[in-house]
C-alpha cells in the first residue's frame, strides 16, 4: 500500500494516512501505518537494519489525513512535551448530519471508555474513570441537510470528535459506530486530519502540515478547496533557517 509523503527530513516524517488503516499494531494482524512505514524506508533506503520510527499522536482506523512520526527518539520526546505543553495543534474537517444550534462552540464532555466493547461514552462529571474531553468547532457550510465543520481539539481522548458531535445529535457521516440510526452500512466516515501544526524539533520554529480528502462524497458536496497537500512555515524563518532545513529534506 502506498503511503503519500508530505513531508520528510532527517528528523520528521509527515504522511497521509490512508483511511481504515490503523495507527499502530493491534490484536488484529491487520496492517499498520508504522509496520508500513518502516518497511517502505527500509526498502527506499536499503537499511540493513532495524528502521525507527516513532509514533507520537494516533488518529483512529477510519480517519484519514495527516500524522507525523518522529525518525528519532530526540525528536519523538520533544513532539511528544510539545503535545503535553499544547504547542502541538491539530484541526480536522468533518461531515456531520443536521445542523448544530451554534455555528461556533466550545464543548466540554467527560468521556468513559468501555475496553470490552472499544466504545466511548458521555458521562457526567465525576464519573469514576471519565476523563475531561475539550474541542471547538465552526460550521463553515451546509448542504443536503449535512454540515461541514472545522474541528480543533485540545485533548486526545479515544473517538473524541465522534462521541463529542454525536452526543448532541449531530453524528458523523457514515459513522457505524455512533451514528449507526441514520448512516447506511458501507459509508466510510467523514472524518479528516486536515492540519497539524509544531515547532521543528531542530530549529524551534512553526511549521505546519495539511492535507485534504479526496474530491468525492460528501466532501465535494460542500464549498471546499480539495486541493494538494502542503507544507507551510509558519513563523519567521531566516534564510539561513530555511536552507539548513532544505538540506535535511528527503526527496
Amino acid at each position: 500500500m502506498e503511503v503519500p509523503i508530505i513531508f520528510e527530513d532527517n528528523h520528521l516524517l509527515v504522511v497521509k494516512k490512508p483511511p481504515n488503516i490503523l495507527s499502530q499494531k493491534d490484536r488484529t494482524g491487520d496492517k499498520d501505518m508504522l509496520t508500513l512505514l518502516k518497511e517502505k524506508i527500509k526498502l527506499r533506503d536499503d537499511k540493513p537494519g532495524n528502521v525507527f520510527i516513532g509514533l507520537v499522536h494516533r488518529l483512529d482506523r477510519p480517519v484519514g489525513g495527516v500524522m507525523i512520526f518522529a525518525k528519532t527518539s530526540k525528536c519523538a520526546s520533544r513532539l511528544s512535551n510539545q503535545i503535553r505543553k499544547g504547542v502541538f495543534t491539530k484541526t480536522y474537517l468533518a461531515v456531520i448530519h443536521g445542523k448544530p444550534a451554534k455555528k461556533k462552540d466550545k464543548l466540554i464532555n467527560y468521556l468513559l471508555k468501555n475496553h470490552a466493547t472499544n466504545t466511548v461514552s458521555a458521562v457526567d462529571r465525576g464519573f469514576k474513570g471519565a476523563k475531561k474531553a475539550v474541542m471547538d468547532y465552526e460550521i463553515i457550510d451546509e448542504a443536503e441537510g449535512f454540515s461541514l465543520a472545522k474541528i480543533n481539539i485540545y485533548t486526545g481522548r479515544p473517538h473524541q470528535i465522534r462521541v463529542q458531535l454525536s452526543t448532541p445529535g449531530h453524528p458523523l457521516y457514515g459513522d457505524q459506530r455512533y451514528g449507526f440510526e441514520v448512516n447506511k452500512r458501507g459509508q466510510q466516515i467523514a472524518l479528516w486530519s486536515h492540519n497539524i501544526t509544531c515547532e521543528h524539533p531542530t530549529f524551534k520554529r512553526k511549521i505546519s502540515f495539511t492535507s485534504f480528502p479526496k474530491n468525492k462524497k460528501p466532501w465535494n458536496s460542500f464549498n471546499l478547496t480539495l486541493g494538494q497537500d502542503f507544507t507551510n512555515l509558519c513563523e519567521e524563518w531566516s534564510i539561513e533557517q530555511k536552507n539548513a532545513l532544505a538540506a535535511l529534506m528527503q526527496f
